[in-house]
């Protein structure tokens, strides 16, 4: 193990041993962060149950203390909020959005990094609107934070996020969608261009169309900008409001990446769930610089994927990116994770599954030349939040009982593959 976990905290009765960071290197990450206290849940003064409306707003006091958490975690690995490259925010509600942007602006200012923000359906503390996950840098000659700007790519002024950000040959880009930018026509929020016709009901698949827009219309100019094409990108999530879009979206998507392509994940979210309101897909990238010196690598463990043409994992420089892993092989949910209908309450089919895929992670950890103890990102996404605990175990067991930088989110069913009830986005440090 050569990564340091940081503010290692015990919680609750089941005594899960949580890592609130991980210093890997010159990397440091903030795993799942709400606005808790680590002895009662979310932080009494959050809640501020006697009288809830005689201070700030929950939500802008929930979004405080989550940035005070994050600051004291990168203080700790030696660095601080101007290093941030990249933010995920996951909410349980759209209205927890604003609020939360308001808190952000407020204590970033001009240096918010690329962000997704994206609405689920509950964490692992019933109180929680909000769950944050972040990296920042320790800087160093030659791995610097570079905030990009371009006057046609933006964001909106509320969100103030960069449109794109380079740390040495790594390139941070925000989640894009098919909102309409200021100046483009626009069919309710959403560019005209990646929609069919108004009052058409034929004329190409939407999920087609928004897909394709985000690659060649949002992504690819945002690469230009940072010296980065689309080949360069090794780290992918694409989050879907509607599972029916699966297949589809894998079809267009492979149109421009192939067998070659990024690690993949593909996550079900809320409906409505994303900025704009009627948009199908939020996609978000890491990518390489063309001409730098970090090259992406393939790593093939004989890890059966959840999607055609998806990549099991990629490595590039010093991290290994694992695409989103479910307990499967070619036959669908591996048998031993199916639970039996004449004897359902005879086994566990959560652990089952944490067990699979955490042997599928250690494989490809080995075969790029690392270990599953150097696991710096480890984002849980449960169909059934009562599900985490029996995961959580399994962690415990294969870390030898080491704090865990787990991020836990429930979303909607169902996932790919018939059964499955957990999938797992894992980064790796590889020294």
């Amino acid at each position: 193990m050569t990564v340091e976990p940081l503010l290692p905290v015990e919680l609750g009765q089941g005594k899960i041993r949580y890592a609130q960071g991980v210093k890997a290197g010159r990397w440091v990450f903030v795993t799942g962060c709400m606005a808790q206290n680590f002895a009662d849940g979310i932080a009494p003064g959050v809640i501020a149950q006697p009288l809830p409306h005689g201070g700030l707003p929950k939500r802008e006091k929930e979004a405080g203390l989550i940035f005070d958490h994050i600051a004291r975690v990168l203080s700790e690995g030696g660095t601080d909020l101007s290093n941030l490259v990249r933010t995920d925010q996951y909410y349980t509600t759209v209205e927890a959005v604003p609020p939360y942007q308001a808190v952000r602006r407020r204590t970033l200012g001009q240096l918010i990094p690329p962000s997704t923000s994206i609405a689920m359906q509950r964490f692992v503390l019933p109180d929680a609107d909000m769950n944050l996950q972040a990296i920042a840098i320790v800087p160093e000659d030659g791995f610097q934070v570079d905030h990009l700007h371009h006057r046609t790519i933006q964001s909106r002024p509320t969100s103030g996020y960069s449109p794109a950000l380079t740390a040495g040959d790594f390139v941070f880009l925000p989640g894009s969608t098919t909102m309409a930018m200021v100046d483009e026509p626009s069919i309710n929020g959403v560019a005209a261009a990646a929609r069919m016709p108004e009052g058409m009901q034929w004329g190409g698949q939407p999920i087609k169309l928004e897909t394709e827009f985000i690659v060649t219309e949002r992504i690819a100019p945002s690469l230009e900008l940072a010296g980065s094409r689309l080949e360069d990108v090794v780290k992918a999530q694409i989050y879907l409001t509607d599972p029916n879009d699966y297949s589809a979206f894998n079809e267009a998507w492979a149109r421009h990446f192939g067998e070659d392509g990024p690690a993949l994940s593909v996550i079900p979210c809320i409906e409505r769930g994303l900025a704009v309101i009627d948009g199908k897909i939020e996609i978000n990238i890491l990518a390489l610089k063309s001409n730098g010196a970090t090259k992406k690598q393939h790593i093939d463990a004989g890890i059966v994927p959840g999607f055609r043409h998806q990549p099991q994992a990629v490595k590039a420089g010093d991290m290994l990116f694992l695409s989103g892993l479910m307990a499967i092989d070619e036959n669908g949910l591996k048998a031993n994770a199916r639970p039996d209908p004449h004897q359902p309450w005879f086994g566990s089919s959560a652990a089952a599954q944490a067990e699979i895929i955490i042997d599928h992670a250690s494989r490809l950890c080995e075969a790029a030349g690392t270990s599953i103890a150097n696991a710096v990102r480890i984002q849980q996404f449960h169909t059934d939040m009562s599900e985490f605990y029996p995961v959580y175990k399994a962690w415990e067991r294969t870390l030898d009982g080491a704090p865990v930088p787990f991020a836990a989110v429930e979303i909607p069913s169902p996932l790919p593959v018939p059964g499955a009830t957990l999938l797992m986005d894992i980064w790796v440090y590889c020294p």
